[in-house]
């Protein structure tokens, strides 16, 4: 008994000394930071700092120059660049920069420990394996796939009309939303969801996944925070409401099928030649997950560097999110700019009927200049994410291409940043500067693609000289998947329908979550929507 008693007081004390070590390194770190005389903001929240100006802070670098500081929780110092050099180096630089617990808190729940999530050796190790199945050729393959999809979203649209009237008002992000889930289904697993209902059939891992993502993923959020500021938490177990745990499992258990199923479909392979038309089409197939599965178990790789199945396991939640989530919000945002730019629309449709067929190759889509044009203008005014965190694992001395002046007047031409801070890469702020793409940087003009400005091509992004993709190692490896299936779906929308917003172009603003959704201030309540009034597209 006394010894229970022993253990359970210096159990006690270790606790207390710890978060008494907190406190003081939290009380003490304004005082101490390498950042604390930058210029920024100032803040008013001594728990949240700046963190509900955050998602509102592309301006904060026409206010404090390119390179600034904000506060975090508990008044930590937040490095905030805009600077083209200073952000080559922390994008380029992931053994000093990785991904915080802080945003690996906000979304492990729900991807798993995927490609999103992984770092150093293993990082590399995932995205070696996988960089094959997001190809050009790969993709070339599944454009068939985006096309059959979007038409038929065109042909629920449409039923929608016949029911109702025209025009109809229709949440378009409801409907793309569902379109690009089935999508990554079929493009990534050669599964159907029909989310979009064309075949009426429950299915449940359509069911588990709106479970998980719908009303799981806002559960446990206390409890996560705490394990943010407290790290020994994070071994104590959170399975969220019975609902959501159930959907995990069927999850996992689906995808694990799918995996042993592909797995025994390729070592297979060698007999397709006696496999009747049917097993050598299923041997075919040229899905993400089953060209992920073929590289793993390629001969020329290791085995010590081969993906476990829990690895590869772990890619399911990761394609299910981004593979959708991005796309059709970043297709809502070119809808909405295409309804408030009625000569645009017109000038895409004319484009895009000019082609003789439905069904266009990836390479006759990248043709169409003004479809390109208007998917990089929508993506640089509208990306799916905001911004995104870093944190340095080192001391760091970060260079600056543009001196910046810290609140004593004193000029510096690159920053010390500690080991253990965060720092903001500001790609919607980096999108929109007007230093970089001109004073009407906030306006929708297709046409300034067709010369790009000086300032921009030093801009470390992977695709399209802005951030929405990211740039360096940790780049969206699926990007080509995004740009063709974004281009099937409006080539395919704007010849069938014309779009109006169905409520004042001020009303619709953007959601600050993880995704930047678009929703009404006039009905917040009711989440992430984007109402329009469509109606058919008669050719003359």
């Amino acid at each position: 008994m006394e010894a229970k008693l022993v253990v359970l007081l210096s159990l006690a004390i270790a606790i207390a000394i710890y978060l008494q070590w907190r406190l003081i390194q939290l009380i003490l770190r304004p005082y101490t930071s390498s950042l604390r005389y930058l210029p920024g903001p100032t803040s008013h929240n001594w728990l949240l700092g700046n963190l509900t100006q955050v998602y509102q802070s592309s301006n904060w670098a026409e206010q404090y120059g390119d390179t600034l500081k904000y506060k975090g929780l508990f008044g930590s110092d937040v490095l905030f660049t805009a600077d083209t050099r200073a952000l080559h180096h922390i994008l380029n630089n992931t053994a000093a920069y990785c991904r915080p617990e802080l945003a690996r808190l906000g979304i492990s729940d729900f991807v798993g420990e995927g490609l999103l999530l992984a770092e150093g050796e293993r990082h590399r190790q995932q995205r070696r394996i996988m960089n094959p199945a997001f190809g050009p050729a790969q993709i070339r393959e599944l454009t068939d796939i985006f096309l059959r999809k979007a038409t038929e979203l065109t042909k629920v649209w449409s039923s929608s009309m016949a029911e109702h009237g025209e025009p109809a008002r229709i949440d378009v992000l409801d409907g793309l939303s569902k379109m690009t889930l089935d999508v990554i289904g079929l493009a990534g697993f050669s599964y159907e969801f029909d989310s979009l209902n064309i075949h009426g059939r429950r299915n449940e891992l359509n069911e588990a996944f709106n479970t998980v993502f719908g009303s799981g993923a806002n559960g446990a959020s206390l409890f996560r925070f705490l394990r943010l500021l407290f790290p020994p938490l994070k071994y104590l177990p959170v399975g969220g409401t019975k609902e959501v745990r159930n959907a995990h499992q069927i999850m996992r258990n689906i995808g694990m099928r799918l995996v042993r199923e592909k797995k025994d479909m390729i070592l297979n392979q060698g007999k397709a030649a006696s496999l009747d038309e049917d097993a050598r089409g299923k041997s075919n197939q040229r899905d993400l997950l089953t060209l992920l599965i073929k590289a793993n178990m390629d001969p020329s790789i290791p085995k010590s560097q081969r993906l476990s199945d829990e690895d590869i396991l772990a890619q399911v939640p990761t394609f299910l999110v981004a593979g959708h989530e991005t796309t059709s919000n970043a297709t809502a945002w070119a809808l909405y700019a295409l309804s408030i730019e009625p000569q645009m629309q017109t000038r895409l449709r004319e484009e895009c009927l000019a082609l003789s067929t439905d069904y266009p190759s990836m390479d006759e889509l990248n043709q169409l200049p003004f479809l390109d044009a208007v998917i990089r203008e929508t993506l640089r005014l509208h990306p799916p994410l905001n911004n995104t965190l870093r944190e340095a694992v080192t001391d760091d001395v970060i260079p600056l291409s543009k001196p910046c002046v810290d609140v004593r007047g004193r000029i510096h031409d690159h920053v010390k940043i500690d080991k253990g801070s965060m720092v903001q890469i500001p790609i919607l702020a980096v999108n929109r500067s007007k230093a970089i793409w001109g004073e009407d940087a906030l306006e929708f003009k297709p046409d300034r693609w067709g010369k790009v400005p000086d300032a921009a091509q030093k801009v470390p992004g992977t695709w399209g000289n802005m951030m929405s993709f990211l740039g360096g190692s940790r780049s969206c490896i699926g990007y080509r998947f995004s740009l063709v299936e974004m281009k099937a779906l409006l080539f395919t929308l704007v010849r069938a329908f014309e779009f109006d917003l169905a409520v004042p172009k001020e009303d619709v603003v953007r959601q600050n979550a993880s995704v930047q959704r678009p929703i009404l201030l006039s009905a917040m309540d009711q989440g992430s929507q984007l109402p329009m009034l469509i109606r058919p597209y008669q050719r003359a």
